[in-house]
């Protein structure tokens, strides 16, 4: 896919409040859930860090390499202490993939609406009690939605002043809406979405 189509697809995706939330493994949650985040927590590095040495022998060679994404991948980012993480595949290699992680306690929950984002959960209490928590998804290595993921972290992780404004409207939203998930999400949309289309075009410039 050329760099111009990769782009308009991002556009297509993610182009309305509820897909564009989608897009970030974000669900539309009851309204009455408290909403909270944290400071940045120096500590989430190394949570995810564990998290791959937990999945890298269940993967085998089946796998490219695992992504942190997310706010918790962004240095001084207010987020939820919650680590979202990619495995890179190839495409073939995914029914592999799937049970070994359903061998491991995880279930498969379908792509949820978005083509190249596989999401998995854990359904193992034991397990669950002994790992950081975490949102698991399984991305073919060419897909839009892991090229989106990653360009939204690495934009972020250079532009600190753009990362400073999301983490700010977070706060704000925090506290204007502590028991509407559902609204916090969409108050953060137009947002996200402007700093998404700017760090595509900016990954787009890079390659």
């Amino acid at each position: 896919m050329s760099k111009k189509a990769r782009n308009e697809s991002a556009g297509v995706l993610c182009g309305s409040s509820l897909i564009s939330l989608q897009c970030f493994g974000i669900p539309m949650h009851q309204t009455d859930e408290p909403v909270f985040v944290e400071e940045y927590n120096p500590n989430w590095v190394s949570w995810f860090q564990r998290l791959c040495v937990f999945l890298e022998p269940i993967l085998g060679q089946s796998f490219i390499r695992i992504e942190h994404i997310g706010s918790t991948a962004i240095p001084d980012m207010v987020a939820k202490p919650i680590i979202d993480l990619d495995i890179v595949i190839r495409e073939y290699d995914f029914e592999s993939v799937k049970l070994n992680l359903e061998a491991a306690g995880y279930e498969h929950q379908g792509d949820l609406g978005i083509t190249g984002r596989e999401a998995f959960v854990l359904l193992d209490r034991n397990l669950e009690k002994q790992l950081s928590p975490h949102h698991l998804y399984v991305c073919d290595q060419n897909s839009d939605e892991l090229h989106r993921h990653l360009a939204f972290r690495n934009y972020l992780r250079v532009h600190k002043t753009e990362a400073k404004a999301y983490s700010d409207i977070k706060l704000k939203l925090v506290k204007q809406h502590n028991r509407n998930r559902e609204l916090y999400m969409r108050g953060k949309d137009q947002l996200i979405q402007a700093i998404l289309q700017r760090a595509l075009t900016w990954a787009s410039e890079k390659e």
